[in-house]
């Protein structure tokens, strides 16, 4: 299965030329302010794509899907296309692949999904099936792809959650896609057997710097292999 990672497009989602592939997946912040003519653009953009399933989660700028009010987000949600699946601490089964999505992430000002560090934050992540194979949030988890520039101390830092990756070690997925910290876009692979991927498509100054990432698995092997 070829899985087409973006992430963090903020409304610049036109920009992109988007790989063909199985699954299409956006890790969270498709909005510039969070509203829900932002959702409704993106949705709109992201039904189209050619790719048999697309699946996203939001991020902490996709206001509308936690502020919004209650009946309009049921309705937004109920008129995407049967192709578009939007996870929410939820998960889907696509041809055997089991995908786990969550769009909570650590306390980052005053943004949407977000959740003190400890047991707040931690039972979203005790949520997680065991059997997850790809494994969807909007933020990292410690020390991976997470390292972001702190301008008042002028050093580098992980911004990611500890708990998140307590998690990842106990689900062990193959594949772990998430995006929120602009600056470290990328893969890595972790371990053996686990692939991170950061699909942040835009840099820390909102500029369009990354390309998708393309991420090939087998299931049967519990592989992934990162193709671009």
């Amino acid at each position: 299965m070829r899985l087409v990672c973006i992430s963090d497009t903020h409304g610049d989602h036109l920009q992109l030329n988007i790989p063909p592939g199985d699954v299409l997946i956006h890790s969270g912040d498709f909005s510039p302010m969070g509203s829900f003519l932002d959702a409704l653009k993106f949705v709109n953009w992201f039904g189209a794509q050619p790719h048999k399933h697309k699946i996203f989660i939001a991020g902490n700028h996709d206001l509308f899907l936690e502020r919004g009010n209650p009946s309009e987000i049921s309705m937004f949600l109920a008129s995407m296309p049967p192709s578009v699946h939007y996870l929410n601490d939820s998960d889907i089964t696509i041809d055997g692949v089991k995908f786990w999505g969550s769009p909570i992430q650590p306390t980052f000002f005053n943004w949407a999904f977000n959740r003190d560090r400890g047991e707040s934050i931690k039972k979203h992540w005790d949520l997680i099936h065991n059997d997850t194979d790809v494994h969807i949030t909007h933020g990292p988890a410690w020390e991976v792809l997470d390292s972001t520039w702190d301008f008042d101390n002028r050093v580098m830092r992980y911004v990611g959650c500890t708990d998140l990756k307590e998690a990842i070690k106990r689900v062990r997925p193959i594949v772990h896609i998430f995006g929120h910290v602009h600056y470290s876009g990328g893969r890595v692979q972790v371990e053996k057997d686990l692939l991170s991927v950061n699909a942040a498509i835009l840099d820390e100054k909102y500029q369009v710097a990354n390309e998708p990432i393309i991420i090939d698995i087998d299931i049967i092997q519990r592989k992934a292999v990162s193709v671009l």
